[in-house]
């Protein structure tokens, strides 16, 4: 059986809001597996359901670039805060941006595209940027939108500079409607995303797993309720259409007008335009995300110093 300790008690805590005792129980029912123990609070009703998402731990920063009907978004990582800060590093992130937009965001491709400023593949120029400043960075993911008639409307949250920031969203909108009229809304839709991070585009894009992962959770905390067997059935399945309201982008109910939802959103400027609007895809790239960082204990490590 593996050790429980202060440290998983506490992230368990912290994750789920769920007192310390039921915490520490959650963690030896589960054997010390943290994502079980998040399942088993949930199935006694202890912890409240929670979007699986990375801890944001890693610094650097993501940049968009649009040009044409095409949009790129990247997450170039760096060591500290300090760097992400640096004009040279933010240079290379505003390139990796528009590398992106040439290679179909294709990491392979944009690591060997030579790039212009200093006749080297830009994989290479990452190499004397670390080499130059001294802590190591990482070119971590990309990812372009495309349409064939429309816009790719772009967001950054916490702004550095320029289209760099801590969070860059990118949504496509098919449609024949008015260009501006188009981005203003895809503008505001990406601003929705960036705070409400839905995690697919509709429900016919929801993962059936995940979907049967919560059904069999509301189905365990149902049946703790005592309620007869029918009654069962329509709780779970009024808790699993708030789990895509809670998931999905055209189900979420919009930030700025929170009695409609973001289906009737799109609707009603369709409606307005005079022409079909469509939510192609959406893409939100959160910086750290799903990257742990280690945490440093500067008291201990000086303890540790003297020590020696």
């Amino acid at each position: 059986m593996s050790e429980i300790n202060a440290s998983m008690v506490k992230e368990l805590r912290e994750t789920t809001g769920a007192g310390m005792l039921d915490c520490k129980k959650a963690l030896v029912e589960a054997n010390g597996n943290m994502e079980q123990a998040v399942d088993w609070l949930r199935k006694k009703g202890l912890a409240s359901a929670a979007k699986k998402a990375g801890r944001i731990a890693a610094e650097g920063l993501v940049a968009v670039a649009v040009e044409g009907n095409k949009g790129a978004v990247v997450e170039v990582n760096s060591e500290t805060d300090f760097v992400a800060k640096n004009d040279i590093f933010q240079e290379y992130v505003e390139d990796a941006a528009k590398v992106a937009l040439l290679s179909d965001g294709d990491l392979c491709r944009m690591k060997d595209f030579q790039c212009p400023k200093v006749n080297k593949a830009f994989a290479e120029r990452l190499t004397d940027m670390i080499a130059k400043i001294g802590e190591n960075m990482n070119l971590r993911r990309a990812k372009t939108l495309q349409v064939n008639e429309g816009v790719v409307a772009s967001y950054v949250h916490n702004v550095a500079r320029g289209n760099l920031g801590k969070i860059g969203v990118l949504v496509a909108l098919e449609s024949k409607a008015d260009k501006d009229k188009l981005m203003e809304l895809g503008k505001h839709l990406a601003m929705h995303i960036a705070a409400s991070q839905p995690l697919f585009l509709n429900i016919a894009n929801v993962d059936p797993a995940a979907v049967e992962h919560e059904r069999s959770i509301f189905s365990e905390q149902a049946k703790a309720s005592g309620k007869p067997e029918n009654i069962i059935e329509k709780m779970v399945e009024g808790r699993i259409r708030k789990y895509y309201d809670e998931v999905v982008l055209e189900e979420q109910a919009y930030i700025m007008d929170p009695d409609k939802k973001i289906k009737q959103i799109v609707a009603d400027e369709a409606q307005k335009l005079g022409a079909d609007i469509k939510i192609k895809d959406f893409v939100c790239f959160k910086l750290g995300e799903g990257i742990e960082k280690k945490e440093e204990d500067f008291a201990a490590e000086v303890a540790a110093q003297l020590k020696k």
